[in-house]
């Protein structure tokens, strides 16, 4: 097992260990710089090894330590399998997940859905949380104080024309979320889902391209709510809480 580097020392995360998915820019950038603040060690998950490194740099830089996993979730999802068993190994429990990661895919009529498109997205936004799930669960349980974060979307609970994959992933997150929820309900792990509303982010970029991001507030708002509900004071659980 390894011994954590010297985390800051008035965090009230000091020497937990949390997991970041899609920690690479926006949000999941936004949240791990406000876990290591914290005090937490961060592992940073991501496809885009260029991106990991510059969040790394800045957390390093304020005195706080990650580990970087780049990673395609989508597309190495046994990969997800023995991360659970490699974070044991590592660190001997998990006590914070949050799942940020997501992919938008192609808005249009659901008659007219792309299927290779659609099983990208369900396999990103969906299955890899289903497979972080059950690689992590035991490492959260075993946690003092374990807790898990889903960012999910207003699309994932109010039908919107044409939202297609995106709105079908984020319905099924939610509803695996919650039920995740009530199955640990004897455990000290807490659960809850997090719908951030619209950020400037390359997702909501992606979704309306003319758009102006400085039109929309930032990420770091969303990062307070996070850093409370990931807290070991935190008592909230089941909850899908909405930012707008």
């Amino acid at each position: 097992m390894t011994e954590l580097p010297s985390p800051l020392p008035t965090g009230r995360l000091t020497g937990r260990v949390a997991v970041v998915t899609g920690a690479s820019r926006g949000l999941g950038a936004a949240v791990a710089k406000g876990l290591a603040a914290e005090g937490a060690h961060v592992v940073l998950i991501a496809r885009t090894v260029g991106g990991l490194e510059e969040v790394d740099d800045a957390i390093r830089a304020a005195g706080g330590s990650a580990t970087l996993i780049p990673q395609d979730m989508a597309a190495e999802p046994a990969q997800l399998d023995v991360l659970g068993p490699a974070l044991l190994d590592r660190f001997g429990r998990v006590d914070i997940l949050v799942a940020n990661a997501g992919m938008l895919g192609a808005i249009g009529p659901m008659a007219h859905a792309n299927v290779k498109e659609w099983d990208k997205v369900l396999a990103l936004t969906l299955t890899a949380n289903m497979r972080l799930i059950r690689s992590l669960d035991p490492l959260l349980r075993g946690s003092d104080a374990g807790r898990a974060v889903f960012i999910t979307d207003r699309y994932g609970h109010e039908p919107v024309a044409y939202w297609n994959a995106y709105a079908v992933a984020k319905a099924g997150l939610e509803m695996m979320a919650l039920t995740y929820a009530q199955e640990v309900l004897q455990s000290p792990l807490k659960v809850n889902l997090v719908d951030p509303g619209p950020m400037p982010t390359k997702l909501r970029a992606q979704a309306f391209p003319g758009e102006k991001p400085d039109t929309q507030p930032p990420v770091t708002r969303v990062v307070p709510t996070i850093l409370d509900l990931v807290a070991p004071a935190n008592v909230r659980h089941g909850e899908c809480i909405a930012l707008y």
